[in-house]
């Protein structure tokens, strides 16, 4: 028997499409998770509680050679990869293995036919949420087109298979696999599948991209760009709204789609008052909960304890979502919505951008690290750039999403909107963090349409309008700078934040137009450009 790339021994174990129920009794009878009170499934992860962005490595052939941003990207040969993959076939000779045939991308037109092979039956669970499910007769005929081997067991050697560690997550896009080894974090195994989807639909014409989506009673859909932690599937998953989903979406000729069947959400102080959609989902049947800590006798979840992680997950399908959209599918988008936890404190709680500025700010994919959450960071927040709000799986240059995207804009005249679910009246640590009452209710007014015809003024550092007193929300912190007990250290902590903006468009400058260059803060501008 051969999967894709990846033959199978006839003798070897091959448990093939199980579903939730057979796949937990499997975990628990490989002792590799236990049961929550709910009948979630609880799990570890080990030491790798997150990506590991630094191992993984894109095949560098005559197809990707021009056409992946090798800034971005660490190069495998084929050689090493075939050394790669001969192990990995070894490897798995003698294992029991799990095989699930999944379809990413809610849009027939434009999914991909995907095989996950695991060494873990609760990887498998995991996946199986994430990505969509095909029907019965739809397997019957399922042919895949991408494959994915997952085998957290395996170990690379450095020198021989030419990866930094023993850890590995090599891409082969021009022969359709990735081998995945040496983790336990089920978040690669769904990466890889949205890094091929990033690297294949442009080519069509269709935008992927790292948002959560939902959608309005008159077909209003609406886009949430965001980097983890800045709210991007707690302010999508809006009870009012039809939700798409929270992590990966592609906008073709048609409108927006789903890439994902599931949810992956951050579980770290969840609460059931604020986060009700998403803690109800977390404490059901066949969930998988990733790095939570339980009580080991009344096996309920303690989703304030990070001793495990701060990267505590919970994978579930859409369907545990009252409000999901079965469909998965939308009309093209009224409004974009790009956030960011700003720790320095000094960008307003929502703001209209241009199509330039929102390009300009797309590019850059600005949020900030708070001191102390990592080591070595010291007292000050830690400014974070990932382009396109996802560099580590958008494989070719920013450009060519941000080009796409800004002509999407154009053409369906998209209302864009910078969001800041940080901090205001002063850093972190000195000021406090955005009430998700105001954000809400900011992010209502904006998808209703009511807030861009309020009053605004230009903020005068990063150039963008800003509402003056939206009904129900305190004026004084539409302006960041009155929040602050000091102007003239706002003043300052502004500056320094709009000189990072340019420092780091400066790679951007001869991809893009003037306009778009023009677009970033006002402050510092003239320097920058010298």
């Amino acid at each position: 028997m051969t999967i894709q790339l990846f033959p199978i021994a006839p003798s070897q174990k091959i448990r093939r499409n199980l579903r939730e129920a057979e796949l937990i009794e499997a975990i628990i009878r490989r002792d590799e998770g236990r049961l929550a009170a709910s009948g979630a499934v609880v799990v570890e992860t080990g030491q790798h509680t997150g990506r590991s962005a630094e191992d993984k490595y894109i095949v560098r052939d005559r197809e990707t050679d021009q056409a992946i941003w090798w800034d971005n990207a660490k190069a495998m040969t084929p050689e090493q990869f075939d050394r790669l993959l001969a192990d990995f076939i070894a490897f798995a000779a003698h294992k029991e293995i799990y095989v699930e045939d999944l379809f990413a991308g809610a849009d027939a037109g434009h999914r991909l036919n995907t095989r996950i092979v695991t060494e873990y039956a609760w990887h498998s669970l995991f996946i199986r949420h994430l990505l969509r499910r095909p029907e019965a007769s739809e397997l019957e005929s399922f042919v895949p087109e991408f494959t994915v081997v997952d085998l957290p067991s395996f170990r690379a050697a450095p020198l021989y298979h030419g990866t930094r560690t023993e850890t590995v997550i090599a891409c082969d896009f021009s022969r359709r696999i990735v081998l995945i080894g040496g983790t336990s974090y089920a978040g690669e195994i769904k990466k890889s599948v949205f890094s091929f989807l990033n690297y294949i639909l442009p080519s069509k014409g269709v935008m992927p991209m790292h948002c959560s989506a939902n959608v309005g009673k008159d077909g209003d859909s609406a886009v949430f760009f965001g980097l983890s932690g800045t709210g991007k599937t707690t302010l999508s998953a809006d009870p009012r709204r039809e939700l798409l989903g929270d992590d990966e979406h592609g906008w073709s000729e048609k409108g927006i789609f789903n890439f994902e069947g599931g949810c992956y959400a951050k579980t770290i102080r969840l609460s059931k008052t604020a986060e009700p959609e998403i803690w109800q989902a977390s404490n059901r049947f066949a969930t998988v909960l990733e790095n939570v800590v339980i009580d080991p006798v009344t096996r309920l979840p303690d989703f304030d304890d990070n001793r495990l992680a701060e990267n505590a997950r919970s994978a579930y399908p859409l369907e545990a979502i009252a409000n999901a959209s079965p469909t998965g599918t939308a009309g093209h988008p009224k409004n974009i919505v790009m956030l960011t936890a700003d720790a320095f404190g000094v960008l307003p709680p929502i703001a209209k951008l241009t199509p330039s500025q929102a390009m300009y700010h797309f590019l850059s994919g600005f949020t900030a690290k708070v001191a102390g959450t990592e080591k070595g960071m010291g007292n000050e927040p830690k400014p974070t750039f990932s382009t396109c709000f996802g560099a580590p799986f958008m494989p070719r240059h920013p450009s060519v999403y941000g080009n796409l995207l800004r002509q999407l804009i154009a053409d369906h005249k998209v209302d864009c909107w910078l969001v800041n679910t940080g901090w205001t009246g002063g850093k972190y640590g000195e000021g406090t963090r955005m009430p998700i009452k105001v954000t809400r209710g900011l992010l209502d007014a904006a998808l209703s349409g009511a807030l861009k015809d309020q009053p605004m003024r230009v903020d005068p550092v990063f150039g963008f309008q800003v509402p003056l007193a939206p009904q129900g929300i305190d004026p004084k912190v539409m302006t960041p700078r009155e929040t602050w007990a000091n102007p003239k250290a706002y003043d300052e902590a502004a500056a320094k934040l709009a000189a990072m903006f340019h420092e780091n468009f400066a790679k951007f400058a001869r991809h893009v137009g003037a306009d778009v260059l023009n677009a970033g803060p006002s402050v510092g501008r003239a320097v920058a450009a010298e």
